[in-house]
């Protein structure tokens, strides 16, 4: 007796999914109770991997702007006051869900339990067709928006792709940041040895010249899903369908692995001329750190930054070297003692979905940024 698979998988023989499709049909003659927990298997395989399970945030808020590259997202309690928090999600590939993962595991959720009341998050949309031509510049343009929405000053926190695009509008504005966290950003993107640093300065620009030409001018999110399950192919290929055949029958398990579906297998498209702009001028050429890059006009210089300044790098993350983010510390004009820095445990993802940085650290960081400046 054979699993039955949907019509629509059957063309897709080859995906990684439809291996433990294969393994449960193999399975099915053990007995009746198995073969019910393969179809299950088989089944949640399937949905989570059709592409009809779309990212969206987990904890109620509302939309304050909406702009042509973002939604500035307001997660403030009621009658808040003091001034605005800004979370930067990054702008790399993935939705702005990575602060909002899930309910009880989520970054927005865990600063507004511990007091920050004023609390706002950037929602980056996925680029169309007519966006990709846009450069760093207009991206930067409609996030000095925001802050300027907010009454001109705020906090910063920046994640990944988006502390750099913090680190940017603090270096070009420093009135305009009371003050600034980095959690997981690439400040020098020369600094540790890391896998996605060797990637990067061993291609040739060409490479990426001809992924934004076969999107049609876009660098399209699925190019880059691929290559971040390459670099852990055992990972995203084996052990991820290991993990749901053993936990298929735990509802918390499979709601939260849902929701990790729904924002990891659904990248967002960037533009191309983005994605060169940023590849050339901050990973080869590493121009922000060196004081050289041009936004809104004029050269940044990180030393104008002397606002209060919390680094956060992941002990084993492979994306962003700790070296990477703990630059800041000497690139940046912040006095020393305006500077904490911790490592934590884990990789990259997890600096913002983990639950033990989530219980352990950010609470932390949340009272560190209402501190008065």
């Amino acid at each position: 007796m054979n699993t039955p698979v949907p019509a629509k998988a059957q063309p897709n023989l080859n995906v990684p999914f439809f291996w433990p499709v294969q393994l449960a049909s193999s399975m099915a003659e053990q007995g009746m109770a198995l073969l019910a927990r393969n179809v299950k298997f088989a089944d949640e395989e399937l949905r989570l991997h059709d592409g009809s399970i779309k990212p969206r945030l987990a904890t109620a808020h509302s939309v304050r702007l909406k702009l042509r590259t973002l939604d500035l997202c307001d997660y403030s309690a009621p009658d808040a006051k003091g001034i605005p928090t800004l979370v930067n999600a990054p702008y790399a590939g993935h939705t702005s869900m990575i602060a909002d993962y899930h309910e009880g595991q989520s970054l927005m959720q865990t600063l507004k339990t511990n007091g920050v009341g004023a609390l706002f998050l950037t929602d980056w949309h996925s680029a169309t067709q007519d966006m990709k031509d846009l450069e760093v510049d207009q991206y930067l343009g409609d996030f000095l928006a925001c802050v300027d929405d907010l009454g001109g000053r705020v906090n910063l926190v920046g994640l990944c792709q988006g502390g750099w695009m913090a680190a940017m509008l603090a270096a070009r504005f420093p009135d305009k940041v009371a003050s600034l966290v980095l959690a997981g950003s690439p400040i020098d993107t020369h600094a540790g040895n890391g896998p996605l640093v060797k990637m990067v300065k061993r291609s040739p620009m060409s490479f990426y010249e001809e992924l934004v030409q076969s999107g049609g001018g876009l660098m399209l999110g699925k190019y880059m899903l691929a290559g971040w399950k390459n670099m852990h192919p055992e990972q995203h290929y084996v052990q991820d369908q290991i993990d749901l055949y053993e936990h298929i029958d735990d509802p918390v398990w499979l709601s939260k692995t849902e929701a990790f579906e729904r924002w990891y297998e659904n990248p967002l498209d960037l533009p191309g001329r983005w994605y060169l702009q940023v590849i050339d001028q901050l990973f080869k050429r590493n121009l922000l750190a060196k004081g050289d890059y041009v936004g809104l006009g004029r050269a940044l210089k990180l030393k104008a930054i002397a606002c209060p300044l919390y680094l956060l790098a992941g002990e084993s993350d492979d994306i962003t070297r700790p070296e990477q983010v703990f630059a800041a510390e000497t690139l940046c004009g912040t006095p020393k003692d305006l500077i904490e820095k911790r490592i934590v445990p884990g990789g990259h993802v997890g600096l913002f979905m983990g639950g033990r940085t989530l219980k352990e650290t950010w609470p932390e960081i949340a009272t560190w940024i209402l501190k008065p400046r």
